[in-house]
């Protein structure tokens, strides 16, 4: 179930974004115009209406002894789509599977790895799962941001003061 998100719920999702761990509740309260207290009470909101997720590292796999990352675009058949994304999961170096809306290159799986025998083998498994393996890219790097949408600007916060 999705509900409106107000400027403060934005705030909140922004920060949260762009460094969960080391900001506090009252750095995000001064920014959004609230207090720490009702920061806390609407990111358990947030969380319990599974608008949040869950918090996540970003790793730098490189530096975690896993230098290669490749990005396999895939074909599954479209009624066996979702079929495949739990097995996909399991397979170990496999970090990120999405699910798109097109007939085919319909699945992406991200994986990692230490050497070409890891992606070989993963290669392997995903042929003997049944894909379609339609290319395979070797990623140098990746860059996330926060959506922009969810930047609380000062102009709200003094906004939401006056009201």
């Amino acid at each position: 179930m999705s509900r409106g998100l107000d400027n403060v719920d934005r705030g909140i999702l922004y920060h949260l974004q762009r460094d969960a761990r080391n900001t506090t509740t009252q750095e995000i309260a001064e920014t959004v115009g609230t207090s720490a207290s009702t920061v806390r009470n609407r990111i358990e909101a947030l969380e319990a209406d599974g608008i949040i997720k869950g918090y996540h590292p970003e790793i730098d796999y490189e530096a975690a002894n896993l230098p290669l990352c490749v990005l396999f675009i895939c074909t599954a058949p479209a009624t066996e789509r979702s079929e495949y994304i739990q097995h996909l999961l399991e397979i170990q170096g496999v970090i990120d599977v999405r699910e798109m809306l097109v007939g085919r290159r319909n699945i992406y799986v991200e994986v990692v790895g230490t050497s070409t025998k890891d992606i070989t083998r993963i290669t392997d498994t995903l042929h003997e799962s049944g894909l379609t393996v339609e290319s395979s890219e070797m990623m140098r790097s990746r860059h996330i941001q926060p959506f922009n949408h969810f930047h609380f600007s000062e102009d709200l916060a003094d906004e939401q003061q006056d009201s």
